[in-house]
């Protein structure tokens, strides 16, 4: 399954989606769901401890100022990757 998360950690309850996701699953951060993903926020390495499948728009990212603000372990794709994603999985979930 492909998750997005387009709301900022502090306005959605990350912790239920990662009880939610399977090693199969991806999990796409876009719009302000992308401050989650700044390196060494107590969110980011929760999830970075039990999830190895994360994605982020890059102009989301270059939008908010935090490009260079975010984990190696993170993939940062562009508009055809993220296409590229929802034809991968066959159910998609917005968080």
């Amino acid at each position: 399954m492909l998750y997005s998360v387009s709301r900022s950690p502090y306005q959605c309850d990350l912790a239920s989606l990662l009880r939610l996701v399977t090693p199969q699953d991806d999990i796409l951060f876009l719009q302000d769901g992308v401050v989650a993903l700044v390196k060494k926020g107590a969110i980011y390495n929760l999830m970075l401890s039990q999830l190895k499948n994360l994605f982020v728009l890059e102009n989301d990212l270059v939008a908010r100022g935090l490009r260079y603000q975010i984990s190696d372990h993170v993939e940062v794709i562009n508009y055809h990757a993220f296409v590229d994603l929802t034809t991968k999985h066959r159910q998609y979930l917005a968080w």
